[in-house]
């Protein structure tokens, strides 16, 4: 290739590396010949926590990097991709959705701007919004900085394929008294389950697709197995009774007795 073509080449791609960089303070990227889409993870709930995730599509198989930060350290993390595949339009929301005026946008009050579950991003098994909403125990876990990296290849239905831009990101998961730890003195009881604490169930960020696609993806992310049974497009909401609720809370307990015994976070499979 002659040199005034590579120039030009190297020149026309700079402006996609610096809208990538915008996200989170130091996700690292390289560029790929897969098109992906970009999505800045932006605060909900006067957080703190932001990101930046990415979507690519090769046929039916959809990669997802996400990298974000201002996550409640050693505390696990649900994530999902929320939205309609028929045609609904659904956006992030601000904190104005909080109907209640009590300070907290839960999930129910979000919902209804970012809808229900359409992909469940858990780090191994299925991905189905009804099994694994609230597979707590399969969620990526926040490091001892509150940062969470995040790598998984999922098979999808041709509705996802087609309607990507539909789709959103929302991860889950708050510490307004800033003690650390998912508990009910920060927000009280999740309006989805009285067993549950507000501050595990509450959305802590959001992101759209931007755009067209971008030709680079975020790199240094956790590989976490291969795809996963095709998602379910029923409505669902995080919060889900009986074995669900177990299962958070047992994570919860689990994740406790691993910080009183000094066992990293990280071994809980997920973490960054």
């Amino acid at each position: 290739m002659p040199k005034r073509t590579r120039r030009l080449t190297v020149l026309a791609a700079l402006p996609t590396a610096a809208l990538l960089t915008a996200g989170a303070s130091s996700p690292v990227f390289a560029e790929s010949e897969t098109p992906a889409f970009h999505l800045d993870l932006e605060q909900l709930n006067d957080s703190g926590s932001r990101g930046t995730a990415m979507v690519s599509l090769r046929g039916n198989e959809m990669t997802v990097w996400i990298k974000s930060e201002g996550m409640v350290p050693g505390q696990p993390s649900a994530q999902h991709l929320h939205g309609s595949t028929e045609g609904r339009d659904f956006v992030c929301p601000d904190d104005s959705a909080d109907t209640n005026k009590d300070g907290i946008l839960d999930n129910t009050e979000a919902t209804v701007h970012y809808g229900d579950i359409n992909i469940a991003l858990t780090v191994s098994g299925d991905t189905d919004a009804a099994t694994s909403g609230l597979a707590v125990d399969r969620m990526p876990v926040a490091d001892a900085n509150g940062k969470v990296s995040y790598k998984r290849t999922i098979e999808v239905g041709q509705d996802v394929v087609e309607k990507i831009k539909d789709l959103h990101i929302v991860q889950h998961g708050i510490d307004p008294n800033g003690n650390g730890e998912y508990d009910f003195d920060g927000a009280g009881k999740s309006e989805l389950d009285p067993k549950l604490p507000q501050e595990a169930t509450a959305p802590t960020n959001c992101g759209e697709v931007k755009g067209a696609s971008v030709g680079s993806v975020p790199v240094g992310g956790i590989e976490t197995g291969g795809g996963a049974e095709r998602p379910a497009t029923s409505p669902y909401v995080i919060g889900a009774t009986g074995a669900a609720s177990a299962a958070v809370a047992g994570m919860l307990f689990a994740v406790r007795r691993r910080k009183a015994s000094g066992v990293p976070a990280t071994e809980t499979g997920g973490a960054a």
